[in-house]
């Protein structure tokens, strides 16, 4: 993982320093000493001139291209994973020295152990907070569903599955291994909602045991022309993580469930 940051690192920094080299000031011609003048008199201040933007960079060779690519890769692993305020300074000076073997503030064990410090660091404050970002939602969930089962009409099972019987249906039950045609719609706890097969306005199917605990289990009391509402504890549904950027961990999930068919 560090070799491969590394050798990125090194890619942006020579394309950072290259650039720099190339856009740095020409030196100042030395003057010589005024002669006495009449003073002559005071003219307006002249408009700050507007510093023109850096010329964009020509990619002439295969490496020119290759120094860009790796600098546009290095600036996105960096950015998804929420590091920024890189001192550029530091970062073009120690490669430059590096390239040229000489010293650098850092050498490569020390370098790789302060990067594997600071990446365990940043990982442990983000799997804090998602544990107590975690500890609220299952709280919450926990709270609904205890409510929740005091309703009438809300059956509950062994495993903390609870379900309403929206329409009952006359048709055969599936088992865990059929494949079955269904439409949904899920919600969290608070009504946000998730995913909708009705909404798009098409059924899915999929095996009746390859979907979350909570699903499998209800299909499987389900007669064929049934819709229930399920409400699934986080640890039948995807538990301790969270299912896209919708779904956050330990979350207890609301389904209206209606189950056309069995496929065969």
């Amino acid at each position: 993982m560090y070799k491969l940051e590394k050798l990125i690192l090194a890619g942006v920094v020579c394309g950072i320093f290259a650039t720099t080299q190339s856009f740095a000031q020409a030196p100042k011609k030395p003057t010589t000493p005024a002669t006495a003048v009449k003073k002559a008199p005071a003219k307006p201040a002249a408009k700050p001139a507007v510093k023109a933007a850096p010329a964009p960079v020509v990619l002439k060779t295969q490496m020119d291209s290759l120094s860009a690519a790796i600098g546009v890769s290095f600036s996105n692993s960096v950015a998804s994973q929420g590091i920024g305020n890189l001192n550029t300074d530091v970062l073009t000076k120690t490669i430059s020295a590096a390239l040229k073997g000489d010293k650098t503030a850092l050498g490569p064990e020390e370098a790789n152990m302060f990067l594997q410090s600071y990446f365990e660091k940043i990982s442990a404050v983000k799997q804090k907070e998602m544990e107590e970002k975690g500890a609220v939602v299952r709280v919450e969930g926990e709270k609904f569903l205890e409510e929740n089962k005091k309703r009438t009409g809300v059956v509950t099972t062994e495993s903390g599955l609870q379900y309403e019987i929206i329409k009952a249906g006359e048709g055969a039950k599936p088992t865990a291994t059929d494949k079955v045609k269904t439409h949904y719609h899920g919600t969290l706890t608070n009504g946000t909602v998730f995913d909708s097969s009705v909404d798009r306005g098409e059924p899915i199917e999929f095996p009746v045991n390859g979907v979350i605990k909570g699903w499998t289990e209800a299909l499987q009391l389900m007669p064929v022309g049934s819709k229930w509402k399920l409400f699934i504890p986080y640890q039948l549904a995807y538990g301790e993580r969270a299912a896209g950027a919708q779904i956050p961990p330990y979350s207890a999930l609301v389904f209206e469930v209606e189950l056309l068919d069995i496929v065969k």
